[in-house]
This record gives structure tokens, sequence and C-alpha cells, in this order.
């Protein structure tokens, strides 16, 4: 069974819009384990515009699944990551402009900045995921790297997914495959909501985890996050 990891960057987002504590982003990540999320997912950005830092360490004490931290590693992240010390980490390469990451690493041509990174986390036990496009080369120069997982970026397989479901599968097939040949653990996340997550797992059964945030918060607002995270969890079986 797949791994649901609920991002909850939107919930801060929610709450940076008043001020104050409302939604309370510790509780309601007690509240997605509490309802069976199986991790928490958050990629603090440099701006603060939702995750800030304090929050990566009040929930450093909370989490009591996986917790994962996203995010470029810059300077500030890598010393925030080697402090708090999740059980994950994901290298993605957004800027600071991004409103969302929207592209993977090019895993050949940044090998040298990524290497020394990886081996930094890895050395404390911080499994380490890059964030990548459906390329099998891309999947290859993250192994050599020396990562454990990548995550496929499936931005645009939700986008195909809309039009032509099997195209879209067929798509990420090579890279998928690829990271089963190398020996790289399997996260995917991006834009899977309730109709495109269960085509997507079960054609790529070997995902360990997938990370989802924005789909999951809009559906919660009409189901509950309760019923919400059945839901997601019903289509990662």
């Amino acid at each position: 069974m797949t791994r649901l990891s609920v991002n909850i960057n939107k919930v801060a987002t929610l709450r940076n819009a008043r001020g104050g504590n409302m939604p309370d982003v510790e509780r309601f990540a007690v509240d997605c384990e509490r309802f069976g999320a199986e991790g928490i997912t958050v990629h603090p950005r440099p701006d603060e515009r939702h995750i800030r830092r304090s929050d990566v360490y009040a929930l450093r004490d909370l989490v009591t699944t996986e917790f994962n931290i996203e995010g470029n590693p810059e300077q500030p992240f890598i010393d925030l990551v080697l402090e708090v010390r999740p059980a994950q980490v994901t290298l993605v390469p957004d800027g600071h402009d991004q409103l969302t990451s929207n592209h993977g690493w090019d895993t050949v041509t940044y090998k040298d900045k990524l290497i020394p990174i990886i081996a930094a986390f890895k050395q404390v036990g911080i499994r380490v995921s890059v964030f990548v496009d459906a390329d099998p080369r891309m999947v290859e120069g993250a192994a050599a790297c020396g990562a454990d997982r990548v995550e496929l970026y499936t931005g645009p397989y939700a986008e195909l997914f809309e039009q032509n479901p099997e195209q879209a599968i067929a798509m990420y097939r090579p890279a998928a495959e690829k990271a089963r040949e190398v020996g790289l653990g399997l996260n995917a996340g991006h834009d899977f909501n309730l109709q495109n997550l269960r085509p997507f797992l079960t054609a790529f059964p070997w995902v360990d985890e997938v990370s989802i945030g924005h789909a999951l918060i809009s559906d919660a607002l009409y189901l509950g996050i309760e019923e919400t995270i059945k839901q997601y969890k019903l289509c990662c079986k």
C-alpha cells in the first residue's frame, strides 16, 4: 500500500491570511495523523508565505508518523533540515518567486551540487528524495548522486489525464520503471486528486509514497478532513 503524506502548506496559507492561529497548523497535522495519514509534508519557502520556520520546529515534536520537509537546498534550508532531522527531505529546485513547484532537477547538470548535499543529509540518518521530471535519465542521475528515492513531478500527468488517461500513464512508465531498475524508492506528487490518483498507483504499485496538498485540502472544504483522508487512502490501496 502506498503511503499518504498530507502536505499542510495550504492550511498555513489560510492561517497567514488573517494572522493569529486559525486554523491551527499544529493541531491540523496531529488530526491528519489521527485520521489515518501516514506522513506530514511541509515546504517552507524563504518568504514564509505559508509554512514558517517556527512551524517546522513545532511539528518536529508533534509528528509521530513520517515528517517530510521539501525545499530548495540553499544553506538556510540545509541548516534547518540538519537541525530538525525529519525522516525524509525532498530536494526541490524551485526559485523564490515560484508560485508552486513546476519542474524537477536536472540531476546530470547539477550532480556536483547535489552529491555533497545528499551525503550530508544521509550522514545524519535522513532519507533523501530528489524531485525529478518523468525522465529516466534524471532518475539515473539521482541514483548517481546518492539519493535514496526520487519523487516524480506529476503535474504533467494530471494535466494530460483529463484528456487521455492512457497516454498520461504511458508518459510516466519509463521513469517509474527506471527507478525500480536502479534500486531507488519511488515517490510521486503534484496535482493528484481523487480522480487521477488511483489509476496512477494501479499502473505503478511500487510507488512508496504520495504527497498531496492542494486538492486534498480543497476536498476537505466539502467532505471534511477525516472523510477526505479516508477517500485518499482508499485510492492508495
